[in-house]
């Protein structure tokens, strides 16, 4: 895959085609895995897997990261509708040709619509993944839509940081 996608290429289909994917496939996982913890497991129970560092610990926050706004599920509904509708409307834009950028913005794309479908359907967000140290620090408890997320707004910093950005035709005819 070369380092820059033209616009309406293509290319640009097959990448469009993958990030479509991507952003399918990472729904379909978080909802699976949501899915399963709710049949297997009741509300509040822990699965040890790795003693001391990780567990599966079936919990529902009513907020957004570290329960911030619990209660609003309305809003953070509102403001993920919003905020999906914005990359669908500016994929191009944001992604400005790079490959990574494409796949970031699916990314956040499939978590935003996980999480979305988790408050539209229990007015909540379901989460089960705990990582921890013992009983000295306990990271707030995510799910795949977090992760999906997490990887997608950090792709995107990094390709922002190490890329140059596009320069407008208009703005070099000028120089």
């Amino acid at each position: 895959m070369s380092s820059f996608v033209t616009p309406h290429s293509k290319s640009e289909k097959r990448l469009l085609i993958w990030c479509a994917f991507l952003v399918f496939f990472s729904v379909v996982l978080d909802q699976g895995s949501k899915l399963l913890i709710q049949s297997a497991m009741p509300l509040h129970s822990t699965i040890e897997v790795i003693p001391g560092w990780f567990n599966i610990t079936y919990v529902r926050n009513l907020g957004a990261a570290w329960s911030m706004l619990s209660g609003y599920s309305w809003l953070l509904l509102a403001f993920g509708v919003a905020a999906g509708i914005c990359i669908l409307i500016f994929f191009r834009r944001w992604s400005e040709g790079f490959p990574e950028r494409y796949c970031a913005l699916a990314l956040i794309e499939g978590g935003i619509i996980g999480n979305s479908i988790d408050r539209l359907w229990h007015g909540s967000v379901i989460d089960f993944i705990h990582v921890h140290y013992f009983d000295v620090y306990h990271y707030p408890v995510f799910n795949i839509a977090d992760c999906a997320i997490c990887i997608g707004v950090t792709l995107f910093i990094i390709s922002n940081l190490f890329r140059k950005q596009k320069i407008n035709a208009a703005e070099s005819a000028g120089k």
